[in-house]
């Protein structure tokens, strides 16, 4: 399945068996998804405009679940032994889609500190153990579009002609760049290094950097079985999916 998804370079993963369960229980559900995946497009503009927080592409991706009805949704959880309430537990999912086959919760990690992995694995891990999840969707971006950071952003400087960390930050309606930020840069151009090459070495350390969530840090977590037993689906979104 998500033949779609392979065939544009997406990394997907599918644990315990969650594969049989969206085909045979959530065709549709998996064909959402897919669609709404397939169409993703993230401007090079988008990700330095951000800062290298959610880019407004990935915020659509999130407003086209929710307009196919995967809205956000918190469960409560209450254990309650001879009339005292013993346990209390909320777990804040971003999208859930209901059928009448059960539930599939979908968590977005597009750029976060990567523990954040470990909160959306146990919190599906403790939703399925209590029959409120049938899979849970994890998306984060993939392998290739990691590696290719760098070389996206550089380019994309390229483009445009800067040669001034001012003239970014205006363009791209940026946030004012640190001193700690700027002196980076010019200690690079200093040392002969192209403004494009410097400052994208620091604004991808800074903001995508290797303890940020992307599909290398969540293999770890599924390689060491956080998350199990739940049925899990995992996405990276590829390099692919950046327009130049």
């Amino acid at each position: 399945m998500f033949e779609q998804l392979r065939a544009k370079g997406f990394d997907v993963a599918i644990r315990n068996h969650a594969g049989a369960i969206l085909t045979v229980d959530f065709p549709d559900v998996a064909a959402e998804l897919e669609a709404a995946l397939s169409d993703v497009a993230i401007p090079a503009e988008e990700l330095i405009g951000s800062g290298g927080g959610e880019a407004p592409s990935t915020q659509r991706l999130r407003h086209r679940l929710y307009a196919a009805g995967w809205p956000k949704h918190n469960f409560d959880f209450r254990l309650i032994v001879d009339g005292r309430e013993t346990v209390s537990n909320s777990h804040e999912i971003d999208h859930v889609r209901r059928s009448d086959a059960g539930t599939v919760a979908c968590e977005i990690e597009w750029n976060n500190k990567d523990p954040f992995f470990d909160r959306d694995l146990e919190n599906f891990q403790r939703l399925h153990a209590q029959s409120a999840i049938s899979v849970g969707v994890l998306i984060t971006r993939g392998a290739s579009l990691q590696r290719d950071m760098l070389g996206i952003i550089r380019a994309c400087i390229e483009k445009h002609g800067f040669i001034d960390e001012s003239d970014m930050v205006e363009t791209f309606g940026m946030k004012d760049r640190t001193r700690r930020q700027k002196d980076y840069v010019q200690r690079h151009l200093d040392a002969q290094v192209p403004f494009a090459e410097a400052f994208a070495r620091q604004f991808v350390s800074d903001k995508f950097g290797a303890a940020t969530t992307h599909w290398a840090k969540l293999e770890d977590r599924i390689n060491r079985g956080v998350g199990n037993p739940c049925p899990l689906l995992l996405i990276g979104l590829p390099a692919t999916v950046v327009v130049a």
